[in-house]
């Protein structure tokens, strides 16, 4: 199956989109992303489409820095309960292995590895994504966040001795330089960080000893899997398709890399078919939805899929025993 990733890697996309002259719904919708996802950071979503979706911005907006001014919004925090861990760590060294050790927990596609030789350290960044899709925006995005957490335990005066990219140099190199600083390397062999062995022994001075423990109590907890079932990987991706008006069994198996036989077999193994976790997983936006008074019930209709209000409506009804203005106003009567 294809490698997923989490809304999150896309935070402050709209933001940076608006300020640069796109429009970002737009602009998503035609990467095969739900515009209305991008508020639930921690949704599973293809990290191919994510890539897709950073290069054509950066294409339409004329800015080769797109991935780069995202990174520069980056926080500590956007790494999400694993930041927790690792600003408990007791050096910039242990936080890297953290970080790299549980990469799958906000990327199943990013590849990152660290080698130590001749008393310099190098982080390696690389993306597996399951097809041809190009990864400049992607890679400079990553690379842009891992500098930032590095500045964020040595100082705002930290420099690497170099940063290296794999593709050729952008028209305009000041996103670049007020980044990275100077020492910039282009069309080398791998992208990534090179800086001096010491730093990674620096001590990381927001960390308490007596916190690390229940840190990594935390962290297990929210550890799942790398495998994340079938079943729950074709709900995300029903979700995620239903509001672009290509949610088959087809597109679904594309998006995981597979052939709709393939998909079928490992719903039947689960217990389910694809006409019923469509079916149950439609019941359970619709209802959600309908409850929510910010939504038009013709808006309602588009996210998910029906041809005309019409048909939402008799369809509604056959599940719910009501219609939707009767939910709607049951809901808020309950309110």
């Amino acid at each position: 199956m294809k490698p997923l990733a989490r809304y999150a890697a896309l935070n402050s996309y709209v933001d940076v989109s608006r300020a640069l002259g796109i429009e970002p719904a737009r602009m998503m919708r035609e990467a095969g992303l739900d515009p209305a996802g991008i508020a639930v950071q921690d949704r599973w979503i293809p990290a191919a489409a994510v890539a897709l979706l950073l290069e054509r911005s950066a294409a339409i907006s004329g800015h080769q820095d797109f991935g780069l001014l995202l990174a520069e919004r980056r926080r500590f925090a956007n790494l999400g309960p694993l930041s927790l861990v690792i600003r408990e760590e007791p050096d910039v060294r242990s936080a890297l292995t953290i970080l790299l050790r549980h990469e799958h927990m906000y990327n199943e596609a990013l590849r990152m590895r660290m080698a130590v030789l001749n008393g310099l350290a190098t982080v390696r960044v690389a993306f597996e994504l399951g097809d041809q899709t190009e990864t400049r925006q992607a890679a400079e995005l990553a690379l842009g966040t891992l500098h930032r957490l590095l500045r964020g335990f040595l100082g705002p005066l930290w420099q690497p001795v170099a940063v290296c990219f794999a593709h050729r140099a952008p028209a305009d190199p000041t996103t670049h330089q007020r980044v990275f600083g100077s020492m910039l390397k282009f069309e080398q062999d791998f992208n990534g960080i090179t800086f001096y062995e010491h730093d990674l022994d620096a001590p990381n001075k927001m960390s308490d000893p007596l916190m690390r423990t229940y840190a990594y109590q935390f962290l297990d907890s929210l550890e799942t899997p790398k495998d994340t079932s079938a079943l729950e990987r074709v709900r995300e991706l029903i979700e995620l398709l239903l509001p672009t008006g290509r949610c088959s069994v087809e597109q679904v198996a594309r998006s995981l890399g597979v052939d709709r036989r393939t998909v079928h077999r490992q719903l039947a193994d689960a217990g389910e078919t694809f006409s019923s976790l469509l079916q149950a997983t439609r019941a359970e936006l619709a209802a959600n939805l309908v409850g929510n008074q910010r939504y038009t019930f013709t808006e309602i209709t588009d996210l998910l899929s029906f041809s005309s209000p019409g048909n939402f409506s008799r369809w509604f009804r056959a599940h719910f025993a009501c219609s939707p203005s009767q939910w709607r106003s049951r809901h808020r009567n309950s309110d």
